[in-house]
């Protein structure tokens, strides 16, 4: 029998997703830019999908990653014959990557993992503030 969560667990899933989610921007943002011969072959950004978690015996709900997947964007076609990556016809693929998109969704993480420690912070001084008391 698992234990019931508590506020450690739900800040342990949430900063462990906003992680995920860190990561995925990262990994888009190190490929923007990248180009193949192929529409196959090019990179297409990953996105992490979230789902929530109900923990029945505390009551608490926090967060799980359900998954990354790439999106389904169209690779950018580009005529540039003389790269060496070009195909037949003189066309390379890049990676669909919105740069701005990505440094936004790892601020936003960054953010939101950052409230997560500032709210195990307070957890843990009103834990040490109540122990004084007694």
């Amino acid at each position: 029998m698992t234990e019931p969560m508590n506020l450690f667990t739900v800040a342990q899933h949430a900063m462990s997703a906003q992680l995920v989610r860190m990561n995925s921007a990262a990994s888009n943002l190190a490929n923007a830019g990248s180009v193949t011969g192929s529409e196959s072959d090019a990179y297409r950004p990953m996105r992490p999908v979230f789902a929530q978690e109900l923990d029945q015996a505390s009551g608490l709900s926090t967060v799980r990653v359900d998954g990354i997947y790439r999106s389904d964007v169209e690779a950018v076609k580009r005529h540039d014959p003389g790269n060496p990556m070009a195909d037949a016809d003189g066309n390379v693929f890049e990676a669909p990557v919105d740069e701005n998109a990505e440094m936004v969704e790892m601020l936003e993480s960054a953010r939101q993992y950052q409230n997560m420690v500032e709210a195990l912070s307070t957890a843990k001084q009103l834990m040490l503030e109540t122990m004084r008391m007694k």
